[in-house]
């Protein structure tokens, strides 16, 4: 079965590309870019050269330094970010040349598109950090952090797999927790308020987080583990 089309919302282009920057949209990224199938499922080992211990997801991975920081220092692991911003594109891919890294995948779109294609277990991390808080209550329904995407990463994540959500909007945080700490496939590994107000040593800080407490806000860190399957 075909994905699902989504709609998006929000612009893909927030300000021009340098020349360079759109070279590189035009001639790595289809190199890096990760087919979706038109039937069945796909295996995220299988988009690399040699089958990786382990494959991480990030899901809106912004400029892309959490996800160049992570690939850098696992060599090992197999990464699969999605963004479907062209200017975070860009400045992930200008990483990926600069510092030559190998183990980058990239789904230039909604990552629910993505969600709906990977094959069971096949994800053994996944990260989804300071999302679009979409504050306004008539459009809390486009939050990514949903029971409907823990269900799709639930069926997605191996048993013992990390799910890391951070957000700077208090009303998000609470979501995050209710939301993730309810679903059955989830249970948190980072319960106590002090303890999720500090950034765990292998999470790098994003430019995001940044942003934040440069405007006085106070972040969260939240970690779950897929539990026992079914």
């Amino acid at each position: 079965m075909a994905p699902e089309r989504r709609r998006f919302h929000g612009r893909r282009l927030a300000r021009p590309l340098t020349q360079r920057r759109k070279e590189l949209l035009e001639t790595l990224l289809p190199r890096l870019r990760v087919p979706l199938p038109e039937q069945g499922t796909l295996d995220p080992r299988a988009l690399f050269p040699a089958p990786p211990e382990d494959v991480w997801l990030e899901i809106g991975f912004g400029g892309g330094e959490h996800l160049a920081w992570q690939a850098e220092r696992h060599p090992e692991i197999g990464f699969v970010g999605c963004e479907p911003f062209l200017n975070g594109l860009a400045t992930l891919l200008t990483a990926i040349e600069e510092k030559k890294i190998a183990n980058i995948r990239i789904h230039p779109d909604d990552a629910r598109l993505l969600l709906g294609c990977l094959a069971p277990r096949s994800i053994g991390r996944c990260f989804i950090l300071f999302p679009d808080p979409w504050p306004k209550a008539r459009h809390k329904k486009r939050r990514i952090v949903s029971t409907e995407t823990l269900d799709r990463l639930a069926d997605t994540m191996r048993a013992g797999g990390e799910l890391r959500l951070a957000s700077d909007d208090p009303d998000y945080v609470q979501h995050m927790r209710e939301v993730a700490g309810n679903h059955p496939g989830f249970r948190p590994l980072r319960t106590e308020d002090a303890a999720t107000r500090t950034r765990p040593a292998d999470w790098p800080a994003t430019r995001y987080e940044e942003k934040a407490l440069a405007k006085g806000a106070s972040c969260r860190f939240l970690v779950f583990e897929r539990g026992p399957l079914n």
